[in-house]
This record gives structure tokens, sequence and C-alpha cells, in this order.
């Protein structure tokens, strides 16, 4: 998933994935470090069915980021939601 184009809203929006994001304790940069790693697991979310991927931060957190493809090419993905998880 390197190189893929990652989906920000702007402050304000409804919704607004940062604003969700920070909620948890994370920053974009944090989530676009495990979304975009190609070494870190793909899977697939029980709660919602939405693809997501597991992984490290820089910062030592371990995270799940929950993502929906928004197009294939070039390759744009939206982070849904991201919080940490057990390793």
């Amino acid at each position: 998933m390197s190189g893929a184009i990652v989906i920000w809203d702007e402050p304000g929006d409804n919704p607004d994935n940062v604003a969700h994001i920070a909620e948890h304790g994370l920053t974009p940069e944090e989530v676009e470090e495990v979304l975009l790693d190609d070494a870190n697991p793909e899977a697939v979310s029980r709660s919602s069915g939405r693809p997501c991927k597991f992984g490290w931060t820089s910062t030592g957190k371990h995270i799940v980021v929950v993502f929906e493809v928004i197009d294939r090419d070039p390759l744009m993905v939206y982070p849904v939601s991201a919080y940490e998880v057990e390793p």
C-alpha cells in the first residue's frame, strides 16, 4: 500500500477522520506510518467488515487502522478509525 494517497478530512468536516483519530491519541502521521508500510499485516475488522492494518508507530504505539479503499487507480484510502491495541 506504499504510495497510496491517504485522504484526510478538513477540520470541522462531518465526518472528520483527523479529529476522530485524535480522540484516540493518534496523529495522521502515526496512522500513515502503519497504513502505508507494506510489511504490516492486513486483516478485516470484526466490527465493521472494513479492511484494517496493524503495526507499530515510530512513537512506540501498536495500533490498528481501519480504512476504506476509495479508488484503486490510483490507490486512494480513507482512514475511518485508528486506535491502540495489544500486540
